[in-house]
This record gives structure tokens, sequence and C-alpha cells, in this order.
């Protein structure tokens, strides 16, 4: 009946978690907002620009989320309901917290939970979704890696741009490893792009 979670896809045709808002707890905790007992709001937006907003109010074992939400552009709906926490001791001292996903029958001890459309916060696994790196081939994977170790290395962003300098303060034995794995997804990345123009060429 086109439920949260019903009906089966295939990894291909699965949304990602980046399609959908999301709130998340270990946030929202960083930023003070389960310890204040009134009205919060957090709002989304895209470019600079505002695309949607929640208010919620946060209790010692639970928070209440309290939203609007439009369907496939239908009529707008307003929802309010609690979402209750949990929290786990940490290895070297306080207090993790975790939301419990408030989807029927679900419950599960999850950081974040997605707005999908039927129009609660739930898990991914309710809504059945991918995370990026899902959907991506093996060179798309390598290029982001290469650029995840040039902002760790502070280096200019984009493969084409070649290498920079050894950051200051990093030992050079780091330094070696992160520039050869760099270099190994970098050759990956580009010897794919090129088997893609040479096939583009013969098409030509």
């Amino acid at each position: 009946m086109g439920g949260i979670g019903s009906g089966r896809r295939y990894q291909q045709g699965k949304h990602t978690t980046s399609d959908c808002r999301s709130l998340d707890v270990r946030w929202m905790n960083q930023q003070g907002m389960l310890d204040k007992h009134y009205p919060q709001i957090i709002t989304w937006s895209r470019g600079g620009e505002k695309i949607g907003s929640i208010q919620i109010i946060a209790q010692p074992t639970k928070i209440v989320l309290n939203y609007r939400h439009s369907r496939n552009d239908d009529q707008w709906q307003s929802h309010e309901y609690a979402v209750r926490l949990d929290w786990t001791s940490c290895q070297y001292g306080g207090q993790r917290p975790w939301f419990l996903c408030p989807a029927r029958g679900c419950g599960r001890r999850v950081a974040i939970l997605y707005l999908g459309n039927c129009g609660i916060f739930a898990c991914r696994h309710c809504y059945n979704l991918a995370y990026d790196c899902q959907r991506e081939s093996f060179d798309d994977r390598a290029c982001r890696r290469a650029e995840k170790i040039r902002d760790k290395l502070a280096w200019e962003p984009g493969i084409l741009n070649g290498n920079g300098i050894k950051p200051k303060g990093m030992h050079w034995k780091t330094y070696r490893r992160l520039t050869a794995e760099h270099d190994a997804f970098v050759n990956v990345s580009l010897e794919e792009m090129e088997r893609q123009l040479a096939v583009l060429q013969d098409l030509l």
C-alpha cells in the first residue's frame, strides 16, 4: 500500500541519503540543542536559499518535531510527533545521543533521520536509501578519494591541478603515504577518462 520501505527497488533505482532533508542528532548535540527545552528552529538551504525549516522542542528522553510537508506538490500537511532519544556511554567518558527511528515497527538506534515521501522522519533503512558512494563507479570513487586527500593536504581542489606541497607540521612519512595514495587514485580516474574519451571519439 505504499508505506515506508514497501516495494522492492534495485540498487540502481534507489534514492540516496543526499536526496532527502535530514536531522543529525550528533550535530544537534554539538550545537547544544538537546539541552535547551524550548522551541528551536532548524533550517535547510541550498545555494544560500532557504528551502525548508522545522521546529523542535528537546526533552530529556525525546524531541518533538513540528513542521509542514507537501508530497508531490499536493496540499501541505502539518506534522507533530515525538522521536525518542537513547543515550550510550562513550569509551572515554560522556554520553552519545541516538534517535530511535519513529517509523512503525522500526525503532532502530540511528544518528540521522531522513524526510521521505511519506512525510515523516525515519531512518535510511525504512526509506531504502543508498549512500551516495554506493552509486559511484570505480573511477568516480577513486576521484572522490583523491579529492579527499587533496583536502587533507590543503592542496588546490581538482585532480588536474597537479600536486601541491607538504603541509607545515605534517610528518614526511605521512605526507609520502598520502601522496602515493593520491597518485594511485588519480591514475585510476585519468585512465578511465581516457578510455571514455576514446569511446566517444569512435562514435563521432
